[in-house]
C-alpha cells in the first residue's frame, strides 16, 4: 500500500463525523467536488470503501467505521502535539458526545452530567432524538453513548450494543396539594382527574399495573409522551400524575407540587448504551460510574 495521505484521511475524518459534505465544504473553503474527489482518491489507495450513500446521507460502512476509530485518536493525539509545541504542555481535554431520548427527564439528564459539568478538562455535547436516530448516531460514532429507558440488550441478535442500569428510580404520585395525612392508593383518589404518560411508556405501563391490581379506573384528563410536557400539565393542571419526583424536583422544592406517596413496587430504569466492541473513554467510564454509584440512593 502506498503511503497514507493524511490530508485525506483528515477529509474523511471531518466528513465521516459530520455525515455531510456540504457542511464539511463550507467548514474548510473548499469546493464538495475537490472533497469528493479527495475521498475517491483515498479509497482507492486503502482498496476499501469507507462511505456509501444512503439518500441525502453518507454512511460509514463497517471498514469505515474501523479507519474513524484510528483517525479519532490520530488527530486527538495532534491537537495534544499542537499544544504541546504551542504552550510546552500536553493537552488534557476531551470532549463527549452524548444522545438523549427524546422524552427522557431533563433533570435526570443534567444529573448524570454532573461529573462533566464539574471537569474543567472536558466539555460535551446533548442530542436529543429518538431511538433508532440514536443507535444509528452510535454505530456511526457520533455519539459516545446515549441514555435511554429502554434496554436495548434485550431482544438483539448480534450483540452489537451493551445496555447498562445507571438508575432505578421510584415512580410516585404527584399532586398540587400537600398531603393532610399518609394516603393509601387507590382509596385516597377517589374523585381524582389524572395526567398521564403515554400508552407506550414504561411509567404508565406500572400506573396501569397498579390500577388493575386495585380494580380502581383512573378518570384520565390528559396523556402525553413527552416529560417536559407532563411536568408542566402536573404543575398547572390542579390533576394528580405519576412519575420519579427527579421530573418535577424543582416545583417539588419549592412547593409548587407535592409527592403524595410512591406507586407501589413500581420504577422507571434508566440505561447507558455504549457500543459493545468499542473501548469506553475514561470520561463516559465515569459517567456510569458515577450514576450507578447513586441507585440505591435514588430508588
Amino acid at each position: 500500500m502506498a503511503r497514507m495521505n493524511y490530508h485525506h484521511l483528515y477529509y474523511f475524518w471531518r466528513v465521516a463525523n459530520t455525515g455531510n459534505l456540504t457542511q464539511v465544504a463550507n467548514e474548510i473553503h473548499l469546493s464538495q467536488s475537490a472533497i469528493s474527489a479527495q475521498l475517491k482518491q483515498f479509497q482507492e489507495n486503502l482498496g476499501v470503501s469507507l462511505l456509501k450513500r444512503e439518500g441525502r446521507k453518507l454512511i460509514l460502512t463497517s471498514q469505515g467505521k474501523q479507519v474513524l476509530e484510528y483517525a479519532d485518536e490520530i488527530f486527538s493525539k495532534g491537537e495534544e502535539l499542537e499544544n504541546l509545541i504551542n504552550k510546552g504542555i500536553p493537552s488534557q481535554s476531551s470532549h463527549v458526545a452524548i444522545g438523549v431520548l427524546s422524552n427522557l427527564s431533563r433533570n435526570f439528564v443534567e444529573s448524570f452530567t454532573l461529573p462533566l459539568i464539574n471537569d474543567k478538562f472536558t466539555t460535551f455535547s446533548l442530542q436529543t432524538a429518538g431511538l433508532s436516530n440514536l443507535l444509528d448516531g452510535l454505530s456511526s460514532f457520533r455519539f459516545d453513548i446515549i441514555l435511554t429507558n429502554h434496554n436495548i440488550e434485550l431482544g438483539q441478535q448480534k450483540g452489537i450494543w451493551h445496555s447498562e442500569l445507571v438508575s432505578r428510580q421510584a415512580i410516585e404520585i404527584i399532586g398540587p396539594a400537600k398531603p393532610r395525612k399518609a394516603r393509601k392508593f387507590p382509596q385516597s383518589y377517589a374523585d381524582a382527574s389524572w395526567v398521564l404518560p403515554s400508552q407506550n411508556s414504561e411509567i404508565r405501563s406500572a400506573f396501569s399495573i397498579a390500577c388493575a391490581r386495585a380494580q380502581y379506573t383512573p378518570n384520565v384528563k390528559a396523556e402525553t409522551n413527552d416529560m417536559a410536557m407532563l411536568r408542566l400539565l402536573a404543575r398547572d393542571s390542579g390533576a394528580y400524575s405519576v412519575m420519579p419526583s427527579v421530573v418535577v424536583r424543582d416545583e417539588v422544592a419549592n412547593g409548587l407540587l407535592y409527592v403524595q406517596q410512591s406507586l407501589p413496587d413500581a420504577y422507571e430504569h434508566f440505561y447507558a448504551v455504549t457500543l459493545a466492541k468499542k473501548k469506553i473513554t475514561p470520561q463516559v467510564q465515569k459517567l456510569i460510574d458515577n450514576a450507578k454509584s447513586d441507585i440505591t440512593v435514588m430508588t
